[in-house]
């Protein structure tokens, strides 16, 4: 089964046929929104100058004006039945992945190379665990093995992509993707304010409090809101934790592969997954991050650093368009239908098990990041 995250939008017997003037309303709906939240962000802080609103106002980003205007629009679009038509342009992916490599421009590779070590130990440490916490918790309840498969990568790696990749490798049908998609974005949401406001009331420091986001939210997406939120150091740490676990989802993907072809469906005709499968599942946006982050760092090195700034400060604010893009879409695809057809059953497993990820992401981002400087 081949997917993509916007094929979730809807199931294939709900889903509109594909017309270009859909495709354009809906890009247009996105773009309307991501400007109406650039300019609330730019806007309302000067207007809340010397009230008592002031400093209220200046805490407020542009992540939280995107994804309210997104859940607003999300509504309108639904009474008006315009949801499913425009359900191929929201394209959440690409604003995403466009945005994150823009990011790498802005941060030196030396980072990069500094946090690789304790950022790979944390995701394989989490990862493992997290994983089989769910698939316990999966089994406990009774969930269906593909199910249990879907949520297990969703949880532990980065939501919805791992549950694209899980959904590939155990053959999984497409109500349980979208129910496993539903609830990464529901779960997603309001880990974007919590995570900033516990870090903040826990102390953390910046490279603490950016491991722990990046370990912990699902989607690269929400990641990259909180960490806006949180500040660009805590940014930039959780980008490069979250990164580190995306590139392990070929890993994943191709490990459930062989252990559903060898031992749950015993299928005696299965090729053993090899390496150009685990190539298929990797995600090419990392090679981009790393690569933009290389060109920025001999860049800046080799101008003055008036010329340097102005130029990075123009890809910045590039990357901040794609990313409000990003953070509208969120908000336009929540769904909370395939939820109620799901039961309590998956919403206790990924509860369940997004509670054992915050402590042991907690955990781990306090040891492996302690003393370290952005």
């Amino acid at each position: 089964m081949v997917a993509t995250e916007e094929d979730l939008a809807a199931p294939p017997a709900e889903r509109p046929a594909r017309t270009w003037p859909w495709l354009v309303l809906g890009v247009l709906i996105v773009l309307v929104l991501g400007s109406v939240a650039r300019f609330l962000e730019d806007t309302i802080p000067a207007a809340a100058k010397g009230t008592s609103l002031e400093k209220f106002a200046a805490a407020v980003e542009y992540p939280i004006y995107a994804i309210v205007l997104g859940l607003i629009g999300n509504v309108i679009v639904y009474f008006t039945g315009l949801r499913e038509r425009i359900a191929d342009a929201v394209f959440t992916e690409f604003f995403i992945k466009t945005g994150l490599v823009l990011l790498g421009a802005s941060i030196n590779l030396s980072l990069i190379v500094k946090a690789a070590g304790p950022a790979i130990l944390q995701a394989v440490l989490l990862i493992s665990s997290v994983f089989l916490i769910t698939w316990y918790l999966g089994g406990l309840l009774g969930l269906d093995e593909k199910l249990r498969a879907l949520l297990s990568a969703a949880v532990s790696i980065c939501g919805v992509s791992a549950a694209i990749a899980a959904a590939g490798a155990v053959r999984a049908k497409r109500e349980q993707l979208a129910y496993a998609a539903s609830l990464v974005i529901i779960f997603a949401l309001p880990s974007i304010f919590l995570l900033p406001w516990l870090a903040d009331l826990l102390g953390l420091s910046p490279a603490v409090a950016g491991a722990w986001i990046g370990g912990n939210i699902d989607t690269t997406a929400a990641v990259t809101a909180a960490g806006a939120i949180a500040g660009e150091q805590t940014l930039q740490i959780a980008t490069i934790v979250k990164a580190t676990q995306n590139a392990l989802i070929g890993i994943v993907a191709v490990a459930l592969t062989a252990y559903f072809a060898f031992k749950v469906e015993k299928d005696a005709d299965a090729q053993r997954p090899g390496l150009r499968q685990l190539w298929d599942r990797f995600p090419k946006f990392v090679l981009g991050f790393i690569a933009a982050s290389a060109i920025g760092t001999w860049y800046v090195g080799s101008v003055s650093a008036a010329e340097g700034k102005a130029h990075i400060a123009v890809i910045n604010d590039l990357r901040t368009w794609f990313l409000i893009l990003a953070f509208v879409s969120i908000g336009l695809q929540l769904r909370v239908s395939a939820l109620r057809e799901a039961g309590w059953r998956p919403v206790a497993v990924f509860g369940g098990a997004t509670l054992a990820n915050l402590a042991i992401g907690l955990g781990l981002a306090s040891i492996l990041f302690a003393g370290f400087t952005v």
